[in-house]
């Protein structure tokens, strides 16, 4: 044997670990320890254990062979244990079966076959579907203690009375409690009498674990067992009152818990977060944080005017909370439903990470319902795992990584199962899945602008350019007066009513180009109930000189020109500078007046300036107008042959004439350009029926291509009826492109039209 062999002598088995080691390397072993011998500059010895490692058998090998070939006086770096607290950690877990137990009593065959959405079975999949996908080890899915390496079971218990207390009242939790020793039929009565809830013998026991695994997941993370927790429990409990279960829910438990830990951990956690994904306004966590300012809360729910469950104006987004609590309750109500990833992360981007951040939790609970996931038809929603999943990854980036996710509601087995299982598989620490949509709804940017509004007054992250100046009126928003009220500054409509609307001047430029160029001359306004304002003046109808002889006619009824231009990226302030204005109807002046024929160009404000501007409504007004224009003018014209052309929701005043008076022998082409956000307006007659079937041979309607009337972003397509008129739907989005694209098509229809007609009374004579 020559020396080198000689010095080398074999390395005790570790976790399966075998190699030899030179007899003078810095290393030395046992069956349970690797230590590693270096020196410093100094000369001393150190040691380092790396047995305590979370290395796997493979990683150690490589570094015991790597350390085998260095020799003490070459050491530059010492090895020493990884700076990490949280990638170390696992995964909380908490479940138990006996959650199962709470059930609705069964009254008939149908409840058994068609059971209630809160169903026993919905931790059960969960459960179930995370060890399918070999996230925890537990063969019989009986709940057991050790669940493999990615998650760590936390042991469950019940809440106690004292914890309860700190949320809900006495007389509530003695009906709780009560439960236990009633009979069947005074179980059935009492779930008759309650809010959307059932009760049965366990539901007492399968409350107080819910109740109490919440709390002792939000503990493992605090303390530090776990790097962040699932708790997966049930009944839920965001909409139990302090004083009353409902809605499914009996204990608030997501509220009992962050009591708990505020009141337990006072050093350590200060500021908790409580994000409610769930498809429901979560009433009973906001009622109890209302006035606290250690906890913000944040709910994105359907809301719809108040009139989706729980069904009070509490949802709303002008709830924003009250004395130190104010501006801690951030209320994200979707108007409609069908509202998916992309207007979840584009709320999570405008709106939460920010508010969040600048909060700087401690601690973030997510209130994790998922009814609003694709497939659950209670929620009537559209996101998908991986939307759960990427605002789970967000919300990761808070407070640490002390994140504790907590079930609430999700009534589709199969949707609940696939959620809960990306979110879970984010927590371990796999990457959320890219979004397949990624446009949110036109509703949906709308409520995010009136949140930020209303919002901006108590977060600096949500400027530039909410800063008390830009208070114009949410319409889904509820009572936004009262808030508007309470703000030291002017309200917009303060500053407007004291001030010209620029698209006053913008007209009255137009008249003056019209005036220089065509000799356009002006039609007065002689109507009782028009608004007395600026904004209606000479400048509202202007026509050609010849409008009287002329036997042709175009009349243009459009909306006010859009302005475009720079806004200024830390007051928000529009660059007046660089401000431009775009205004297509006029290009059909220029037209019409090349076919030398008479024009009547009439302009609809949209808000106007004074007081008011808060009572006034341009689609009425321009009903008004146009019924104006043809008893007192028409009438007394020399024209023979009329087109209209309705820009924008000034459109509606040509509808309502067509339904309201018979301009059959006149009217021979009515063209219309709408975008997205103006709704279709149907021709209602009062004279005959056959005014529909005239309508629609005579006119053209172009929406935007995303116009609603063509269907959903999911597929689900369909066409206007014909009482709209012959609809037809634009490549392009913005009214003025829809213009763009149609105009020669336009220019056609009408000018054929017109030749029609003349054939036909030339064939007649």
């Amino acid at each position: 044997m020559d020396s080198e062999t000689s010095n080398k002598r074999p390395l005790e088995d570790d976790n399966d670990i075998s190699t030899t080691v030179n007899s003078n390397s810095p290393i030395s072993t046992t069956n349970t320890e690797i230590t590693v011998k270096t020196e410093d500059s100094n000369g001393d010895i150190i040691m380092t254990d790396l047995s305590s490692t979370n290395s796997t058998s493979d990683s150690k090998q490589d570094i015991i062979k790597t350390l085998s070939r260095t020799k003490s006086s070459d050491v530059i770096v010492p090895a020493r244990k990884p700076d990490l607290s949280y990638v170390l950690l696992k995964t909380g877990l908490v479940y138990d079966v006996r959650m199962r137990y709470h059930a609705k009593i069964y009254t008939s065959y149908f409840e058994y076959i068609d059971p209630h959405p809160e169903d026993p079975r919905r931790i059960y999949r969960i459960y179930k579907i995370l060890a399918e996908n070999g996230l925890i080890i537990d063969p019989t899915l009986s709940g057991s203690d050790e669940i493999g390496e990615y998650m760590l079971k936390i042991p469950i218990r019940e809440a106690t009375k004292e914890e309860i207390l700190t949320v809900h009242s006495e007389e509530h939790l003695e009906f709780i409690e009560s439960t236990q020793n009633m009979n069947k039929d005074e179980l059935l009565k009492a779930t008759e009498k309650g809010d959307s809830v059932y009760f049965n013998n366990d539901s007492l026991l399968s409350a107080k674990l819910s109740c109490g695994g919440a709390i002792e997941a939000c503990k493992a993370v605090v303390e530090g067992k776990v790097k962040n927790a699932l708790a997966v429990v049930r009944p839920p409990g965001h909409h139990a009152e302090p004083d009353a279960p409902g809605g499914f829910c009996l204990f608030s438990n997501v509220a009992v818990a962050a009591t708990s830990i505020l009141k337990n951990y006072p050093e350590s956690v200060r500021k908790i977060i409580i994000l409610d994904w769930d498809i429901h306004h979560g009433n009973g966590t906001q009622k109890v944080f209302y006035n606290d300012p250690r906890v913000l809360y944040i709910s994105l729910h359907r809301y719809e005017q108040g009139k989706y469950y729980p069904g009070t104006k509490a949802g709303g987004a002008d709830q924003v909370g009250e004395g130190l609590g104010e501006g801690l309750n951030v209320n994200i109500p979707w108007p409609v439903g069908g509202v998916g990833d992309a207007d979840y992360i584009y709320a999570f981007r405008k709106v939460v990470m920010p508010i969040c951040y600048e909060f700087q939790p401690d601690l973030v609970i997510i209130s994790s319902g998922f009814d609003a996931a694709d497939g659950d038809v209670i929620g009537g929603c559209h996101v998908s795992p991986a939307g759960y999943g990427q605002m789970t990854h967000m919300l990761k980036s808070l407070a640490k990584g002390n994140l504790c996710v907590v079930l609430e509601g999700g009534y589709n087995l199969d949707s609940i199962a696939k959620s809960a299982l990306r979110v879970a598989k984010v927590l371990i620490g796999e990457p959320p899945e890219e979004l397949k949509n990624i446009h949110p709804k036109t509703e949906s940017i709308e409520v995010i602008d009136d949140v930020i509004k209303i919002q901006s007054k108590y977060w600096i992250s949500l400027g530039p350019g909410y800063t008390g100046l830009d208070y114009n009126l949410p319409s889904i928003m509820g009572n936004f007066d009262t808030l508007t009220a309470k703000s030291p500054d002017p309200t917009f409509i303060e500053v407007a009513s004291k001030h010209d609307k620029l698209n006053d001047a913008v007209r009255d430029h137009q008249r003056d180009e019209l005036f220089e160029k065509y000799k356009f001359i002006t039609l007065p306004l002689l109507i009782e109930k028009l608004p007395k304002t600026p904004s209606y003046n000479s400048s509202t109808i202007l026509c050609s000189p010849d409008v009287y002889e002329n036997d042709k006619l175009v009349i243009i009824v459009h909306d006010p020109s859009r302005i475009w231009a720079r806004r200024d990226p830390i007051t928000g302030d529009l660059d007046s500078a660089n401000a431009v204005t775009v205004d297509k109807s006029l290009e059909f002046i220029d037209w019409a007046l090349k076919e030398k024929w008479g024009v009547i160009d009439i302009n609809i404000p949209i808000t106007i300036t004074g007081k008011e501007d808060v009572n006034y409504n341009n689609i009425n007004t321009s009903q008004d107008i146009l019924l104006y224009l043809w008893d007192n003018f028409i009438h007394f014209f020399k024209v023979q042959k009329i087109a209209f052309i309705g820009v924008g929701e000034a459109y509606n005043g040509i509808i309502h004439l067509c339904g309201h008076r018979d301009v059959r022998n006149l009217v021979k082409a009515s063209i219309n350009f709408i975008d997205k956000a103006t709704a279709l307006r149907a021709v209602i007659s009062t004279i005959d029926e056959s005014v529909v079937d005239w309508f629609f041979r005579n006119s053209l309607i172009f929406t935007s291509s995303k116009h609603s009337c063509w269907g959903d972003k999911d597929g689900n397509s369909k066409r206007p009826r014909k009482k709209y008129g012959r609809v037809l739907r634009a490549d392009v989005e913005s009214l003025d492109r829809v213009i763009d694209e149609r105009f020669e098509e336009v220019c056609t229809f009408i000018e054929e039209s017109l030749e029609d007609y003349e054939s036909e009374s030339d064939s007649e004579s």
